[in-house]
């Protein structure tokens, strides 16, 4: 099974990319970030044409996240505990082929030491409570999306230039170890432990094409879930282009 995880940054202002995209790489699973629009506004029919269905949280405008599958989804869970009508749309979770799926588009922060930014670290710490309750590490468990966080240097192209600012402060990163250490890994550390693999590259500075860029899109897998993973890969090619997302989608196989 082959699942991609894409902040995508608009589905429908990226379709005339995503739907090729979707055709040619033909992911089992696809876990979509911050797709900008409200659950009517999807464009459900156009990717269930290409044979997959699709369960959405959105929002007008901003965040909103979604699960795509050629596979039998069950199980779908909607947000975090607590959540309500006016929470943002940031969480949605399901169960596809025996794996225990959780996509999430992390608060960003703004910036270290904003309001914006303690919000963050409390979230990050709802979400753990969540996946300590309800998503047992027995079991293929996978948390995948845009975390908005570096895990360590080897993530950043500058690290000087990023140290402590936000998506590489100390505080995020500590709030994303709490959260590994319900049991959960890095799955491409499985594979590699080289510097210069980035998801996200900044549109302002033209990034992209002097591979100055973050690794802050990660898949998080409890032991069954890595043991059965042989594979996780950048996809560079869906990054380039025009108007592109300023992430590049990453994919995750798994043997059955």
């Amino acid at each position: 099974m082959r699942i991609a995880t894409w902040n995508v940054n608009s589905v429908r202002a990226r379709l005339p990319r995503f739907l090729p995209w979707l055709r040619e790489a033909a992911p089992d699973v696809v876990c979509l970030q911050e797709t900008k629009c409200r659950d009517s506004e999807f464009p459900r029919e156009e990717i269930e044409d290409l044979g997959y269905a699709v369960e959405a949280y959105g929002q007008k405008t901003y965040n909103g996240v979604a699960i795509l599958s050629r596979l039998p989804i069950e199980d779908v869970v909607r947000g975090l505990p607590g959540d309500g009508d006016d929470d943002e749309r940031r969480v949605i979770g399901a169960t596809v082929s025996g794996c225990m799926i959780l996509c999430l588009y992390v608060v960003n922060g703004r910036a270290v030491g904003t309001e914006r930014y303690e919000h963050k670290l409390e979230w990050l710490d709802r979400v753990r409570d969540l996946v300590q309750e309800s998503y047992p590490m027995e079991e293929r468990v996978i948390l995948c999306g845009d975390f908005n966080i570096t895990f360590d240097d080897r993530d950043v192209w500058d690290p000087e230039r990023w140290r402590e600012r936000i998506l590489c402060s100390t505080p995020e990163r500590a709030a994303l170890a709490r959260l590994t250490d319900c049991g959960l890994s890095d799955a491409l550390r499985k594979f590699t432990d080289e510097t210069g693999i980035y998801t996200w590259w900044d549109y302002r500075t033209r990034g992209f094409g002097r591979n100055q860029g973050l690794r802050i899109d990660h898949f998080l897998m409890s032991p069954p879930a890595l043991e059965a993973c042989v594979g996780v890969e950048v996809d560079l090619a869906a990054r380039g282009g025009e108007k592109p997302s300023d992430h590049a989608p990453v994919i995750a196989t798994l043997q059955d």
